[in-house]
């Protein structure tokens, strides 16, 4: 894509908009509201800010020099010209900007931003951006656009996946051990989400607080822009699984025996995952599954039995029930019951966050820990959310014209409060381990914003391990 050309329209002459004699131009990007948010009884008011390394390393560095500074400058500039000429008229942009920008050869932009992976407080800005060549006043709200389109999603699938953590975490403490929650979330989204890229970002999102995936794609994210490396260290994993058009092959009158080749044949040891509902789930678990216990309980690993259709809470409650009577299982220190280490359950059909609340009180109050079951998470979850979830904004507050200082805000009389921004330079401040907003400040100390973008380079170069460390 051309850098140039990643905006709304109204962007390409925003430049002739502002005042003569602009100079600066400084805003932020903040999560303005939750009201539209999808939250559990553990949502605490945050998000969890993520994205902006890639964000910068792709979209502001390798983008840019790619398709522009490192290109001749007529062939961008003609390039450029010809979008805005034949979509909003001949000549009605000028390009000596454009040309004066490749002339200068980098993005003289500064960003300060808070750490990735941190929690943050709704109505604290996660970042700040200004231009530092007071020419290029203009740039600053120009990436706006990408800026935000690329950015609202990690964010908000990382605030997600964060719930779910709490979630199971928290339930795995009542009822039994919390070490195997690390893997009890599994990202099944990859094919609804909307593009590879989309559920690259997201999935990667995911793993900030867990290591199932099914997404191959996020584990690449992460090692291309979070220095991961899956030689030294687990980023993301996954066991054999079937699907329907396995078992459907295997036909329903030999089921059984596709079960019996895939335990004892193909996987005879580790953990295997078998879609169990392709027809009759209770034949499944109450006839072939104990005609088939010696196999399963011989084999050095577990079979995993997945159901993939029904009410979940019902299906599940019912399938612990006949895999306890089935295989029994033994009592934690807690007084759960804990499946026998041969069998287990996972459940990935469009659970939500309150599903899987009600998943987890329901084993609760019937006697079993939490962590007899996996959680396939989908785009049921990760791709139902929009922008306007968690309110991001990109808004300006601060400009500097002729050589003044404005501080300047927006707060429309129609609107509820939501939209209302902040005024000024902006500091943001951890007190007692939450960040606040403090507003018209002089710029001088930006507390918790630190610069990790400037004129071109990356200046901050945060590790998937660093980040995963901030509780």
């Amino acid at each position: 894509m051309n850098p140039l050309t990643c905006i709304d329209f109204y962007k390409a002459d925003h430049r002739r908009q502002y005042p003569e004699g602009t100079q600066i131009v400084y805003s932020n990007f903040t999560p303005r509201s939750d009201k539209l948010a999808v939250k559990s009884s553990f949502y605490d008011g945050k998000v969890v800010f993520f994205g902006l390394q890639y964000f910068i390393k792709k979209y502001l560095i390798d983008d840019w020099n790619k398709e522009f500074f490192n290109k001749p400058k007529n062939e961008v500039v003609k390039r450029y010209k010809r979008r805005m000429d034949n979509s909003l008229g001949k000549d009605s942009i000028p390009i000596d900007h454009i040309e004066n920008l490749h002339d200068l050869g980098y993005l003289p932009l500064s960003i300060r931003a808070l750490n990735e992976g941190e929690a943050i407080n709704i109505g604290v800005p996660l970042f700040t951006v200004n231009n530092t060549v007071p020419e290029f006043f203009w740039l600053t709200n120009y990436i706006e656009t990408v800026m935000s389109c690329m950015l609202w999603k990690p964010i908000t699938s990382a605030t997600t996946a964060r719930q779910y953590r709490m979630m199971l975490d928290e339930y795995a403490r009542q009822t039994g051990d919390e070490s195997f929650v690390d893997f009890q979330a599994h990202d099944f989204s990859m094919r609804g989400m909307s593009g590879i890229e989309d559920a690259a970002v997201s999935g990667a999102a995911h793993l900030l607080s867990f290591k199932g995936t099914d997404t191959v794609p996020a584990i690449d994210f992460l090692e291309d822009w979070y220095n991961a490396d899956s030689d030294k260290e687990l980023i993301g994993c996954s066991v054999p699984a079937t699907e329907h058009s396995v078992m459907c092959m295997g036909t329903k009158e030999d089921e059984i025996a596709t079960f019996k080749r895939l335990i004892t044949e193909i996987y005879p040891s580790g953990i295997v995952s078998i879609v169990s509902d392709t027809w009759d789930l209770w034949k499944v678990l109450e006839e072939y599954a104990p005609a088939l216990r010696n196999e399963i309980e011989s084999r050095n690993g577990k079979v995993v039995f997945r159901p993939d259709s029904g009410d979940p809470c019902e299906i599940i409650s019912k399938s612990l029930d006949i895999l306890w009577d089935k295989f029994g299982g033994t009592k934690n220190k807690k007084g759960y019951k804990v499946l026998n280490p041969k069998v287990g359950l996972i459940y990935g059909d469009s659970i939500t966050l309150e599903r899987c609340e009600n998943i987890l009180h329901m084993m609760l109050i019937r006697g079993y820990a939490s962590t007899n079951v996996v959680f396939g998470i989908g785009s049921y979850t990760y791709q139902y959310v929009t922008r306007d979830t968690f309110g991001f904004a990109m808004k300006a507050t601060c400009g500097c014209v002729n050589g003044v200082d404005r501080d300047i805000f927006k707060n429309p009389v129609t609107d509820d409060g939501t939209k209302k921004s902040a005024t000024g330079k902006l500091v943001v401040k951890k007190i007692f381990g939450e960040y606040f907003l403090f507003d018209k400040q002089d710029g001088i100390d930006c507390g918790e914003l630190r610069e990790v973008f400037y004129n071109g380079n990356l200046l901050r170069d945060f590790s998937l391990s660093e980040i995963r460390d901030i509780k």
